[in-house]
């Protein structure tokens, strides 16, 4: 057996952070200088993921060349299971049944979450309560409207979005994105209809039998749903708010770090004349001009040039864009050319 293997979810379409997900698939975007996947890789790996998988449907290329990269970098091998159709989250995991042979413990990772979790922690509850599923749940965020996973006293799942047995003094939470399964959970996925829900198809006719179990984690967790919440998590990582660095996702790593917050990577150029109030972080091959102000609360992403007199802050520039002379950049994501309001 090869203990735990993770699985990340990563071909949908980011409907809700487009334009910027017709760029990239949204597990891909840059996350303080570093895919978002890898941080999702590197939670694996510290949970003792040897191996690895994602599957792939939207932009399936530009997903797979940074799947495999983040993959080197943070020590464990991949698998890509493509699927031509999206399959959803259950039918996901069928396609991807062979990939996934020889696990004891598969941890399904929704591929848009940045989640600070001892997953260790929760393979091993999972392994203790001999559960067909754990879902990892969290108190509801404040002022969001997620569905609810309804759990009794026992940490049983009773309810899903309304979709269950149900029962007295059960308690609502917010379901975080993350499982662990049993290998046998594989048995109950359908082959048809083909495009199938885990948490609305799979699991509703195991929750009467107290087949599918809960754990409550805490830590930083942001679904980066919305060019606002794809700017806090950036900023969040660079204020030090964010999840705890792991080996081979550590934005900050190799930077110099100088006063305030204000990271430079090696090979990058800025003016003397040009003013970097932190946070910032300005990444490898960066050039920042003459006169030009960078911060508070900016990532300035490799490669990418920030003209004379050019004024960013509170954005996020992609890698290989270039912010001209004079331009103002504030509550904002520029990525080629686009911008986009991050509020």
């Amino acid at each position: 057996m090869d203990g735990v293997v993770g699985m990340v979810l990563a071909a949908g379409l980011g409907t809700r952070l487009r334009p910027l997900t017709d760029l990239l698939p949204k597990p891909a975007v840059p996350v303080a200088g570093l895919p978002l996947v890898r941080f999702a890789f590197a939670r694996l790996r510290a949970a003792g993921a040897r191996r690895v998988v994602v599957n792939a449907h939207h932009l399936a290329a530009d997903m797979e060349r940074v799947a495999a990269g983040s993959a080197e970098a943070v020590g464990v091998a991949l698998s890509v299971s493509r699927e031509s159709v999206i399959a959803g989250t259950g039918g996901a995991l069928r396609e991807a049944r062979a990939f996934l042979a020889g696990a004891d413990a598969i941890v399904l990772w929704n591929g848009d979450i940045l989640f600070d979790v001892d997953l260790a922690a929760v393979v091993a509850a999972h392994r203790e309560s001999r559960a067909l599923a754990t879902m990892v749940l969290a108190p509801m965020p404040e002022g969001a409207r997620y569905a609810t996973v309804d759990v009794d006293q026992g940490m049983a799942v009773r309810r899903i979005a309304g979709i269950g047995p149900g029962g007295d003094g059960l308690v609502p939470l917010h379901f975080t994105g993350v499982h662990v399964l049993s290998p046998a959970l594989l048995d109950h996925v359908p082959d048809h209809p083909f495009s199938c829900d885990v948490n609305r198809s799979v699991y509703p006719p195991l929750l009467a039998a107290g087949r599918v179990r809960a754990v409550v984690a805490g830590g930083y967790w942001n679904d980066l749903g919305t060019p606002e919440r794809y700017l806090e998590a950036n900023l969040d990582l660079l204020s030090g708010g964010g999840p705890v660095a792991l080996p081979g996702a550590d934005p900050l790593a190799g930077a110099e770090a100088r006063d305030g917050r204000v990271f430079v990577a090696e090979g990058a150029s800025v003016d003397p004349s040009a003013r970097l109030r932190g946070p910032v972080l300005v990444s490898a091959g960066v050039v920042v001009s003459a006169g030009a102000v960078v911060g508070p609360g900016a990532v300035l992403g490799e490669g990418s040039r920030v003209g004379h007199g050019a004024s960013v802050e509170r954005a996020v520039v992609w890698p290989g864009t270039a912010i001209a002379p004079g331009e103002r950049l504030s509550g904002m994501i520029a990525a080629s050319a686009l911008r986009v309001p991050a509020g």
